[in-house]
């Protein structure tokens, strides 16, 4: 299985992805099936002997940048974690569903393996739900939310106030209590459908903080104007972003049971689009596409690779003799 993921992730950047902007007469029946081969591999696993790291939480935010709502989150702090040497930081949208640990991404055990095998740095990861009024249901991993919370309007809008919800809220908690690099390029956001979509706005809107994006079957779609991105990325100057997009062939099609077609609501179609505009503009960018449907089923799959390769540049030691790094990250000592 990683065999064929590795596979998947060397589509050569900047190819001609060809898609008929023609709909058929009538809606084509569903592929079925078209989820039933993604199965999480060792990396999302736990792993006897493995340094675990601990979720702490949750915590409760309040919003400015949304009067009467706040934001409950969660923090995983990794074994391996100093408090005198300043961490990377990773923050996922929808944190319920990243953290269920039997859902599709288990971003937990994701993050002890690769934290303890040194394939990633070591990150203080942050899981955030949508806002809500304190009198609606916390989104869970089954609901994420949609209808009963602030994530349409937080999520879909392409101006700054979720931004501002992370940069200006968020963080200055989390320096508080952590010890956590203030170089965006050690800073990565992402999220899956709106969430997805929500993470792009926040580094587009403050690319002085996050440089990194993961983006799994995003919804760069007419929710609130989200299918403008292509044009708006392309009329605009390059921001320093590196972004990993996945998205699937099954993904929301908008193509109705009468044949009537809405390319601005076409999942897919749209996430091709974002592709030629990142490619088209010199960002750093890797993307995959499969059989997937709307939901975590692929990009959980994924969610290894994706954060390897966000990180793929982080400093490495070539000094044979360095015993530290060619062993596996052991917790910190209790007198750290």
């Amino acid at each position: 299985m990683a065999n064929t993921l590795r596979s998947s992730l060397t589509l050569t950047l900047g190819a001609t992805l060809l898609l008929s902007a023609q709909p058929p007469k009538s809606a084509p029946p569903p592929i079925p099936n078209s989820t039933a081969y993604f199965e999480l591999g060792p990396d999302s696993l736990p792993h006897d002997g493995v340094a675990k790291g601990v979720l702490r939480g949750p915590y409760v935010l309040p919003s400015q940048a949304y009067p009467g709502t706040q934001h409950t989150y969660s923090i995983y702090v990794p074994a391996s974690y100093d408090p005198a040497i300043p961490a990377a930081l990773a923050i996922f949208n929808d944190g319920q569903a990243y953290i269920a640990p039997e859902g599709d991404a288990r971003a937990v055990n994701v993050l002890d393996n690769l934290i303890y095998r040194r394939e990633i740095p070591v990150m203080i990861a942050v899981f955030i739900n949508p806002g809500r009024r304190p009198d609606q249901p916390e989104p869970t991993p089954s609901s994420w939310g949609d209808g009963t919370t602030n994530r349409a309007t937080e999520y879909n809008t392409l101006d700054d106030k979720y931004a501002s919800v992370i940069v200006d809220e968020l963080l200055p908690a989390l320096y508080k209590d952590y010890n956590i690099s203030k170089d965006p390029d050690q800073h990565a956001i992402g999220g899956a459908s709106s969430g997805a979509i929500a993470a792009f706005t926040v580094a587009w809107q403050r690319p002085t903080q996050f440089h990194k994006v993961f983006s799994m079957v995003g919804s760069f779609t007419n929710i609130r104007g989200g299918h403008a991105y292509p044009d708006i990325i392309r009329k605009s100057e390059k921001k320093p972003i590196r972004i990993f997009l996945q998205d699937g062939r099954n993904d929301l099609r908008a193509l109705a049971v009468d044949g009537s077609y809405n390319q601005e609501r076409d999942w897919f179609y749209q996430n091709v689009q974002m592709v030629h505009a990142l490619t088209e503009k010199g960002y750093e960018l890797n993307y995959t596409f499969s059989m997937g449907t709307h939901g975590l089923k692929q990009g959980g799959v994924l969610l290894p690779e994706m954060l390897r390769w966000l990180w793929r540049d982080q400093p490495v030691s070539t000094d044979p003799k360095d015993m530290v790094e060619r062993s596996f990250r052991e917790p910190v000592s209790k007198s750290k």
